[in-house]
C-alpha cells in the first residue's frame, strides 16, 4: 500500500520527456551525489584509526575520545529522518548544498581544533551537515534517473555506501601514518569541494508540494528515539548493560518509540514516515535486511581488526589495506547486482547474496588460525564481500520504491536509518560474543602467570600482548594462550553471524519482495509495484 499523499513534485531539470538530462549528464550527477556520500561514510570510520593521537595531543580520556567519535554518528543517525523530510519539502538541492557547506565548514574547523570541547562541536556540526546530504544523495538519483538506469545508478551508490567506509579507513590511516591526524580533515573537505563544484552545476532540484503541515512532532520523537536506542548500543558494551546511563537510555529509547508508531498511525497520510507501509514486503524486507547486513559488516570489522593488529602484529594501515579486497568485492558486486536482478528477480539475488555472505562467516569460523594468519581468512572475507554486494542493492532499491516519488528524501533516510541502527547493534552484539569467548578461553590456560599480567590479559588480546613481557618465563606462553583465546572467541562470533544470516535467509525466501521480472514490452515501474508488495 503505497499512497501518493501530496500533490506532484515540482522539479527543475529532473528526468522529463522535454529536457532529460542526457547520459552524460546523468553520470555527472551520479559522481557528485557519489562523491559527496564518500565524504560521509569517509568521516564515519576515519578517526578510529587515529584515537591515541587524539587522547595524547588533548590529553583526553578515553571517554571524551569516544565521544568525538560517537557524536558524529549519534547526530547523523537522529536528524536523518527530519531533514531528508525537509529536503523533499524545501528542495533537494538546496538541502545537499546547504550540507555540503555546513560539513565542509565543520570539517575544516575539527582539522584546526584546538581543544576536545572544539573537536566536540566540530563533530556535532558535521553530523548536521551529514544528516542534510546522506538522504539527498539517494533521493536525487531515484528522482531524476530514469527507470530504465535507475537500479544501477543504485548499485554504484550502494556500492560506494558499503565499501566506502573501508576506503575512508585505508586513507586515513594512510594519512596518520605519514602526517598528521589532522590531515584526516583534509580528504572529507576536498571532497566536499569537489561535489560542491559538480552538484551546483549538474545536480537538479526536485521538490514535494505538500498539503500537509509538516510533522514536527514526529520529526522531534524520531530524533529521541534514534539517539536512545543508538546510544544504549554504544554505550552499553563500553560502561555496562545495566549501568544508570545505559537503562535510562533505553527507557527513553523505546517509550519514544512507541510513541512515535502510534503518532504516525494517528497522523497517516499527513505523518513523517507512514508505518503502515511496512506491511509491504518491499519495504520491511528491505530494511530488516540491510539491518542485519550492515550489522554482521560491522561485527566483522570488530573482530577482524584486533586480529590483524594483536594476533598479527600488523600496523593499523597494513590491517585497513588486508580489508580491500572485500571492499573491492562488495563495491564491484554491487553495481552487477541490478542486472542479476533483472533476471531472476530481487528476492531470488538476495536470497543469492545472503547465502554467499553466511558461507563467508562459515569459511572464517572454520579456517581461522594463528599460523595460517591472512590467507586463512581470506576466501571468506571474498564471499562476504561478493554475498552483502549482491543483497545490499535490491534491499536498497525496495526500500526506495516502496515510497512515492515525492517522499523519496524520507525514503532514503529510512535506508540510511537502518543501516547506523544494524551497525551499532553489530558492534555490540558480535563484540560482545567476542569478548565473553576471549575471556572464557583464556581464563583456562593463565596457570602459572603473576596474578597482575593474568588480570590485564582477561582484558582483551591487545593487552595481553602487551603485557606479556613482563611474564618472566611465561612471556611467550601468554602471548601465544591469548593469540589462540582469540580465536576461539572470533569462531563463536563468526557461528552467531551465521545463524543471524541463516535466519535472515528464511526470511527473506518467505516474506521478502516478490519475485517479479518484467517481460519484453512490460512496464517495469507497474512491475516494482507489484514486487514491493
Amino acid at each position: 500500500m503505497s499512497t501518493n499523499r501530496s500533490a506532484p513534485a515540482a522539479a527543475d531539470g529532473a528526468a522529463h520527456a522535454d529536457g532529460a538530462p542526457d547520459a552524460r549528464q546523468l553520470r555527472t550527477v551520479l559522481i557528485a551525489v557519489c562523491v559527496a556520500l564518500m565524504a560521509v561514510i569517509a568521516s564515519v570510520s576515519g578517526l578510529n584509526v587515529a584515537q591515541p593521537d587524539l587522547a595524547v595531543e588533548f590529553g583526553a580520556s578515553q571517554s571524551t575520545i569516544l565521544w568525538i567519535i560517537n557524536i558524529y554518528t549519534l547526530t547523523l543517525a537522529a536528524l536523518l529522518l527530519p531533514l531528508g523530510a525537509i529536503g523533499d519539502r524545501l528542495g533537494r538541492k538546496p538541502m545537499l548544498i546547504t550540507g555540503l557547506i555546513v560539513f565542509g565548514v565543520a570539517g575544516a574547523l575539527a582539522g584546526l581544533a584546538p581543544s576536545a570541547d572544539v573537536m566536540l562541536g566540530a563533530r556535532l556540526l558535521s553530523g548536521i551537515g551529514a544528516a542534510m546530504i546522506m538522504p539527498i544523495t539517494l533521493a536525487v538519483i531515484t528522482s531524476t534517473f530514469p527507470e530504465e538506469e535507475r537500479g544501477k545508478a543504485i548499485g554504484v551508490w550502494t556500492g560506494v555506501a558499503g565499501g566506502g567506509g573501508i576506503l575512508g579507513m585505508f586513507l586515513s590511516a594512510a594519512l596518520v601514518d605519514v602526517a598528521s591526524w589532522r590531515y584526516l580533515f583534509i580528504l572529507p573537505v576536498a571532497l566536499v569541494v569537489v561535489a560542491l563544484a559538480m552538484g551546483m552545476r549538474s545536480v537538479p532540484n526536485s521538490r514535494e508540494r505538500s498539503d500537509h503541515s509538516f510533522d514536527t512532532v514526529g520529526a522531534l520523537t524520531s530524533a529521541v528515539t534514534v539517539v536512545g536506542l543508538i546510544f544504549v548500543l554504544q554505550e552499553g558494551p563500553e560502561h555496562g548493560w545495566s549501568a544508570p546511563a545505559t537503562l535510562i537510555g533505553l527507557a527513553v529509547g523505546l517509550i519514544t518509540a512507541v510513541f512515535f508508531m502510534v503518532w504516525e498511525l494517528r497522523r497517516r497520510d499527513a505523518s513523517l514516515l507512514d508505518v503502515r507501509l511496512f506491511r509491504e514486503r518491499g519495504l520491511a524486507g528491505g530494511s530488516i535486511t540491510l539491518l542485519a547486513l550492515f550489522g554482521v559488516q560491522a561485527g566483522i570489522f570488530v573482530v577482524l581488526f584486533p586480529f590483524f593488529q594483536a594476533v598479527l602484529g600488523w600496523s593499523g594501515l597494513l590491517s585497513t589495506l588486508a580489508l580491500m579486497p572485500m571492499a573491492v568485492a562488495m563495491m564491484t558486486t554491487s553495481g552487477l547486482a541490478p542486472g542479476l536482478a533483472a533476471r531472476i528477480g530481487s528476492r531470488s539475488t538476495m536470497a543469492v547474496g545472503i547465502a554467499l555472505a553466511g558461507t563467508g562467516l562459515a569459511l572464517m569460523a572454520l579456517s581461522v588460525s594463528v599460523d595460517g594468519g591472512y590467507l586463512s581468512v581470506l576466501p571468506g572475507m571474498l564471499a562476504m564481500g561478493i554475498g552483502m554486494g549482491l543483497s545490499m542493492t535490491p534491499s536498497t532499491e525496495a526500500i526506495t520504491r516502496s515510497l512515492p516519488r515525492e517522499r523519496q528524501g524520507v525514503a532514503s533516510a529510512l535506508n540510511d536509518v537502518t543501516r547506523e541502527f544494524g551497525t551499532a547493534l553489530g558492534v555490540a552484539l558480535l563484540g560482545a560474543l567476542l569478548s565473553a569467548g576471549y575471556r572464557s578461553a583464556i581464563d583456562g590456560k593463565l596457570d602459572g602467570i603473576p596474578q597482575d599480567a593474568a588480570d590485564t590479559a582477561r582484558e582483551g588480546v591487545a593487552n595481553a600482548v602487551a603485557v606479556s613481557g613482563s611474564a618472566g618465563p611465561h612471556a611467550q606462553e601468554l602471548a601465544q594462550a591469548a593469540r589462540q583465546s582469540f580465536v576461539n572467541g572470533w569462531q563463536q562470533a563468526m557461528w552467531a553471524g551465521v545463524v543471524i544470516m541463516g535466519a535472515l535467509f528464511l526470511y527473506v525466501l518467505t516474506r521478502g519482495p516478490k519475485n517479479v521480472v518484467p517481460a519484453p514490452g512490460t512496464d517495469a515501474e507497474a512491475a516494482e509495484a507489484v514486487s514491493s508488495r
